[in-house]
């Protein structure tokens, strides 16, 4: 695999693109969806501060189908069946590196979600090497040390996202990087901060002081920090993702270049820790604002006071509230792809070059998929009553081919993290925490950063 040059890598996609034009409000005027006059900074500055309730007032007025602009005119789909059309992609007919492109070519380029078959399969082949069972096991044992010396010293009143935040960086430096965070911490941290928020950022150009700007030069910050490591890494065991991405090879035997391991790192540590620490800020949120089901969660653990690699899969009820609260704040809100030829949806017709997005937010509170959608309840997920469930109606992660890699990181990172804290620990909102109060875009976070109250259970 030969990564391209730095200036390539952000060319390309660009190149690739003006094959396809992107289509405006003529091409899709044929379809139900916002006026020509909805357009601009504006349209999406309003989007960006009420997301859910712009989408479910357009699928209200206009249906699973309708036109929409956020930067551009394109088209939303509403539904567990626009969401297999579009992730299961059994046809090829959606580019996810098209559709990601204007988001995050700047920020993220030549990460898995920026790359189509038959390259993206190749990569994801070569990186799942990270991801087996051994090298999982090492991550386990390196992430429950981590947890219990974190969250032991939280204190009483504390807001709960930067904590969080602060946690899953200081677990990542071990997993990820296999190295004790220094005194780059904040710097790193900084960066990905600016990197995500850049991912959104109605200017789109890197003008000096904006966010596009600082997110560029977080990409090139972090892009540095990997560089230097690199050297030391080739050719060393080490159970870290870091290492082994700079040790694995792919069918033909060749190792990734020293750009290519930059790029998956830089996108794999941004998809980890950030998505991450939405959801178990969103899992603690519904947790500490219903107590009685924090209670239905701890008999489970009461039950199951030790938590090991191998009984992982027996904490169905943390695994249940860690999904409803990722069914009401997913970390991907929105999943866009670009249609790379003529599309019927229904009675509609897409035009090749479109860009189309499933509305992961909306499909996960649709009442007909989910009575009474607002109200959390875990046992949503028990078997009996995913009966009969769309597949597709539940998606934080993905589907398809490009269905999260980390996916089962994730499930046992959060199962270790709830574990112990709350079999230490009572938590409840604090009295200042405002209630339902989280910015959906680019990842779920709290706007007040979450104070929470922690009573130690004896």
């Amino acid at each position: 695999m030969n990564a391209p040059t730095d200036r390539q890598a952000f060319e390309t996609p660009a190149d690739r693109m003006a094959k396809l034009p992107l289509r405006d409000f003529d091409d899709l005027a044929h379809l139900p969806g916002y006026p020509r006059s909805e357009k601009g900074i504006f349209r999406m500055l309003r989007v960006l501060r009420d997301p859910l309730g712009e989408v479910q007032r357009a699928y209200a007025a206009f249906g699973p189908v309708f036109r929409t602009n956020f930067g551009g005119w394109g088209v939303n789909l509403i539904g567990p069946e626009g969401n297999e059309l579009l992730l299961f992609n059994k046809e090829r007919i959606f580019s996810s590196e098209q559709g990601w492109h204007a988001f995050l070519w700047r920020l993220f380029p030549r990460g898995l979600m920026l790359m189509d078959d038959p390259e993206h399969r190749a990569h994801r082949k070569t990186l799942s090497v990270a991801f087996k069972q051994e090298p999982m096991r090492h991550y386990f044992g390196a992430l429950k040390d981590g947890i219990a010396r974190g969250v032991d010293a939280w204190p009483g009143e504390f807001k709960f996202y930067p904590a969080i935040k602060k946690l899953t960086l200081d677990l990542a430096a071990t997993s990820f990087l296999g190295l004790p965070w220094g005194p780059e911490a904040e710097r790193i941290n900084r960066a990905f901060v600016d990197m995500v928020q850049a991912a959104v950022t109605p200017i789109r150009v890197p003008i000096p002081g904006t966010q596009m700007w600082r997110g560029v030069r977080g990409r090139k910050y972090m892009s540095a920090f990997f560089a230097r490591e690199i050297p030391s890494r080739r050719g060393r065991e080490g159970e870290d993702f870091f290492t082994q991405f700079c040790n694995a090879r792919d069918d033909d035997g060749n190792l990734l270049s020293d750009q290519e391991v930059i790029d998956h790192m830089n996108f794999l540590m941004m998809a980890a820790h950030d998505t991450l620490t939405s959801s178990l800020s969103s899992t603690i949120y519904y947790l500490a604002a219903n107590p009685e089901w924090q209670e239905w969660v701890r008999q489970e653990i009461r039950e199951n006071p030790e938590i090991t690699y191998e009984n992982l899969g027996s904490f169905e009820r943390l695994e249940m509230a860690f999904k409803e609260a990722m069914r009401l704040l997913p970390p991907v809100p929105g999943i866009p792809r670009r249609v790379l030829t003529d599309l019927v949806v229904g009675n509609h017709t897409i035009p090749a070059g479109t860009m189309v997005s499933a509305s992961v937010m909306l499909t996960h509170r649709l009442p007909e998929l989910w009575p009474d959608p607002e109200r959390f309840d875990p046992t949503r997920f028990t078997v009996e009553n995913t009966k009969g469930r769309h597949k597709y109606a539940w998606v934080p992660f993905g589907g398809g081919a490009h269905m999260c890699l980390g996916l089962h990181f994730a499930y046992m990172q959060a199962k270790v993290f709830l574990h112990h804290l709350l079999a230490t620990n009572s938590i409840s909102l604090a009295p200042e925490a405002k209630r339902d109060d989280f910015a959906m875009f680019p990842i779920p976070r709290p706007r007040d950063g979450m104070p929470v109250r922690l009573e130690r259970l004896g």
